[in-house]
């Protein structure tokens, strides 16, 4: 059985300034809280509702109601526990290698996508700008279904950190030049905008090279593409070329 105390300090963890207060954040589902528990984030609890198979002591484990996971829960229909976990420090980039950058990327579902395509595809560094969503969102969380175990995301200026980066800086643009005919590289950084606005014309400036994904469509009417969807294309032809 849960206290209103406990009710209070979970929920609270849905806001980024209690959950950086306290260096606690909240994991829902069966499948991510396994990925988390087989990695090094620390446990702090597990709520369920069901005699669920986690390894790890009955200690950690508190069995509540449907009625109270459903006021701790996030999701419209919880998943049958939900856990608490310890925020982990995060290790600068690797100079070497191929890495995304996001340029304020505000929609957590979109950065949870992002973080399991970089799994997915090799990209051990996912950098991010300081306005871009935060990581330990819970619908971030959930939308990595257990890469964010497997994915280093560092927040930083961007701008700051891009001017002493010395490989090649990678933008994504509507101008720019049609990613299937170019020559990649083998190592930089590809960074990814806004969803509404794109790249910010500070981060432009120090682009070395402006791709594009081309439209084929008979009438070249869409706008854009979702900034996960480009990702997804974007980081499967820098690697089909590898």
């Amino acid at each position: 059985m849960l206290t209103k105390n406990q009710i209070k300090y979970i929920t609270q963890l849905k806001q980024k300034k209690y959950r950086d207060l306290n260096k606690i954040f909240i994991a829902e589902g069966f499948k991510v809280i396994k990925e988390l528990l087989n990695s090094n984030f620390k446990l702090e609890q597990i709520y369920t509702t069901q005699q669920l198979k986690f390894d790890v002591s009955s200690a950690f484990i508190t069995e509540i109601s449907d009625v109270e996971l459903k006021k701790i829960s996030l999701l419209t229909t919880p998943n049958e526990c939900l856990a608490l976990f310890k925020m982990k420090d995060v290790n600068p980039p690797s100079k070497i290698g191929l890495k995304v950058a996001l340029d304020d990327v505000r929609d957590p579902g979109n950065l949870g996508t992002i973080i399991r395509l970089c799994d997915w595809f090799g990209i051990t560094d996912l950098i991010c700008s300081e306005e871009t969503v935060d990581v330990y969102n819970p619908k971030v969380v959930q939308a990595t279904m257990g890469s964010l175990t497997r994915v280093n995301v560092f927040y930083t200026d961007l701008p700051k950190y891009l001017r002493k980066y010395e490989l090649p800086i990678l933008g994504t643009f509507m101008d720019g030049e049609n990613i299937y005919k170019q020559q990649l590289p083998n190592e930089g950084i590809i960074v990814m905008g806004n969803e509404a606005n794109g790249i910010s014309k500070e981060i432009e400036h120090l682009v070395t090279q402006k791709i594009a994904i081309p439209r084929f469509g008979a009438l070249q009417q869409t706008e854009s593409l979702n900034v996960a969807t480009a990702t997804a294309i974007i980081l499967s032809e820098f690697k089909r070329n590898e």
